[in-house]
């Protein structure tokens, strides 16, 4: 791992183990602002699965408990993109519930949640970055390009090898067929001496 993604990890995923801790500690004051969310998420969700919790407060601290394991994996370096991919899916009911600035009822308000709701899109932004990082080494549509061109070029090469193959039979059975006339040819001549010589008066 290069040290700037050492340090880069642990600070992307600090913020999410402070709100996460905030979260489980004051999830039922939070639930109130997540109702709405979870209001029109959980019956879509409920018809996949129907055990799924519809309160509130169950959710806020459920959403929290992922995000703070996500976040500890993260900074560890442990499965560093699956956690990134889990924490962006996460912040799209967190930034939806905590700043509907087009709800909000003050200039103040809209300024603030407006501020919250654009910061989260920005974290969400580095999440995705982290969920695709590679950390040097190849990635899936790579490998797969470089498979995809690696069979064409096979492809091309047996092709061109079956070609070659094909031309040599062709020479080889061409020189073999004049050999077969040539031999063919003198037996003939030979013959023909032999019979000539047979003739009577020969």
């Amino acid at each position: 791992m290069s040290l700037s993604r050492l340090i880069a990890r642990p600070m992307l995923a600090s913020v999410f183990v402070v709100g996460a801790a905030n979260a489980l500690k004051n999830g039922a004051a939070l639930a109130e602002k997540a109702a709405p969310v979870t209001g029109r998420l959980v019956p879509v969700v409920q018809k996949a699965v129907p055990q799924f919790p519809s309160d509130p407060t169950t959710l806020v601290r459920v959403n929290a408990g992922v995000q703070l394991a996500a976040a500890l994996t993260l900074a560890t370096g442990k499965a560093p993109r699956t956690s990134a991919a889990v924490l962006a899916a996460t912040m799209v009911p967190t930034t939806w519930a905590g700043y509907p600035f087009w709800k909000a009822e003050t200039p103040a308000q809209k300024k603030a949640d407006q501020l919250g709701f654009v910061k989260n899109v920005a974290v969400t932004g580095g999440l995705i970055i982290a969920a695709g990082d590679t950390d040097g080494a190849p990635g899936v549509a790579w490998r797969t390009k470089k498979a995809a061109s690696d069979t064409t070029q096979s492809a091309k090469a047996a092709a061109k090898d079956a070609k070659k193959d094909l031309k040599k039979a062709a020479r080889k059975a061409k020189k073999k067929a004049k050999r077969e006339v040539a031999r063919a040819q003198r037996s003939a001549k030979r013959e023909a001496k032999l019979a000539a010589k047979s003739l009577p008066g020969a």
